[in-house]
């Protein structure tokens, strides 16, 4: 087997790839047993026919296409080892000769990443922006804890204000008429909550158990349901039971009931450390990626589509395991959304895009680095991971040893990379506050 590059523009290269005329006999003969059950010739039993007496019968290129098949990937992965090409997608593939008794030539058409120029990628300026922490998000951490705290009660003495959870029967109707959908009995609602129609949820504001009434409202514009968007519906109610929340009462003891603390105040301190370490590490990570942006912006490259549509494909998996996980399948979704598969392949194209974007340019800044992984940082990636699946270290090692140690090492340098490049970034720091009043000066 042989192989040349006769023709390269820019990513796009064409290989002329030879298969000896050996190599291909026997390509062929491994077709004809692969395929002899086929055939059926009188004077022989089905599949017991020699090649020759099957070439007779049916041509000798009965098993050429057969043959190609075996042979070509051979062939095609030697070329590609020899040149040192990693194609970006699967070949385009033309026969150019093909004659008994002489060399196979293929032409194969096949797309390269392209080159990446990197400069300037040291010295970046970048605002790393501080996020403060603030006595209101205090306040809203310990409103959420008494809310996960309070009691639902029953009360019988009032009728419903907002907030109140109602127990209730509905049957919904448009011009008279019944529609799908529009009914349902003993059914749990929060008032303010946003779950039904606009309006409807504030027109059962003081109602009172028992009592039967209806309510109007009218369907969005943009309602899923076509035939109802945009119309005037009437609903009968009938309100079974209303529950109200008893949130505890922000003090001592509230403290000690919910925290290893004894007062109010020490409990607030935590969170506020906790809220702070939290704003520390999003304020890193912010910072990283604006350090990666303002590299990958200095960059321009032509991004081979099929590389975006594998990014994609990787992203939907991701967003398909993220929707099943609540219980949504994505033909649900796309019902639920009014949307089909190749929009949300086309939102998430600029995303995909990026991220193929910047793993190159950080691919390329490695190599010119060479920044590399030690077996001690491999080593200490695996137990970090290991810990964050509560997962045994030693056994975790062990099953990682079984497996190509590649992917630990790739987030390692990955890392490593990312540090050399925040390590040599010109930052400016600013705070929260500083950055908003500078957006609205720009309005």
């Amino acid at each position: 087997m042989s192989s040349e590059i006769i023709k390269q523009e820019d990513n796009k290269i064409s290989l002329r790839i030879a298969v000896s005329p050996e190599k291909f006999e026997e390509a062929v003969n491994k077709a004809y047993h692969k395929m002899r059950s086929r055939f059926n010739i009188p004077g022989f039993r089905k599949g017991k026919a020699p090649r020759k007496i099957v070439e007779l019968h049916y041509g000798t290129e009965i098993f050429f296409e057969e043959a190609i098949n075996l042979s070509f990937p051979e062939a095609y992965e030697a070329a590609l080892e020899k040149h040192d090409l990693d194609p970006v997608d699967q070949p385009q593939v033309d026969i150019e000769k093909m004659e008994k008794g002489e060399e196979v030539i293929f032409i194969a058409d096949i797309e390269i990443m392209p080159e990446v120029l990197v400069e300037g990628y040291k010295g970046v300026e970048v605002e790393k922006v501080e996020h403060p922490v603030t006595e209101e998000a205090v306040e809203a951490a310990l409103k959420e804890m008494q809310e996960k705290n309070a009691r639902i009660i029953t009360v019988e003495d009032r009728p419903v204000k907002d907030g109140d959870q109602v127990i209730l029967d509905y049957e919904g109707s448009v011009d008279g008429e019944l529609f799908q959908g529009g009914t349902a009995e003993k059914q749990n609602l929060e008032i303010g909550s946003g779950r039904f129609i606009p309006g409807f949820e504030e027109q059962l504001i003081g109602r009172e158990i028992g009592q039967e009434s209806v309510v109007t409202v009218t369907f969005p514009e943009e309602y899923q349901a076509e035939e109802l968007a945009g119309k005037e519906a009437q609903f009968k109610v009938k309100i079974h039971e209303i529950k109200e929340k008893e949130v505890p009462e922000l003090d001592d003891e509230f403290a000690k009931d919910v925290s290893e603390f004894d007062t109010l105040e020490e409990l607030k301190a935590d969170i506020r450390a906790s809220q702070e370490a939290a704003a520390r590490e999003g304020e890193e990570q912010e910072l990283r990626a604006n350090v990666i942006k303002a590299v990958t912006d200095k960059v321009a490259v032509n991004i081979p589509e099929a590389v975006i549509d594998r990014q994609i494909d990787r992203m939907m998996q991701d967003f398909s395991y993220q929707m099943t996980s609540q219980g949504i399948s994505l033909d649900l979704y796309y019902q639920m959304t009014g949307s089909t598969e190749e929009e949300l392949r086309e939102r998430m194209k600029p995303d995909a895009e990026r991220n193929v974007k910047d793993q190159m340019v950080l691919d390329e800044i490695t190599k010119m680095e060479e920044i590399s992984a030690t077996e001690d940082e491999i080593e200490q990636e695996i137990e970090v991971l290991a810990k964050q699946y509560g997962q045994d270290v030693d056994k975790f090692k062990e099953t990682a040893a079984k497996h190509d140690k590649k992917v630990f090492a790739d987030n390692v340098t990955l890392r490593k990379t990312i540090d050399f490049l925040v390590e040599h970034a010109t930052i400016k720091e600013k705070e929260e506050t500083e950055q908003a009043q500078e957006a609205v000066e720009t309005e």
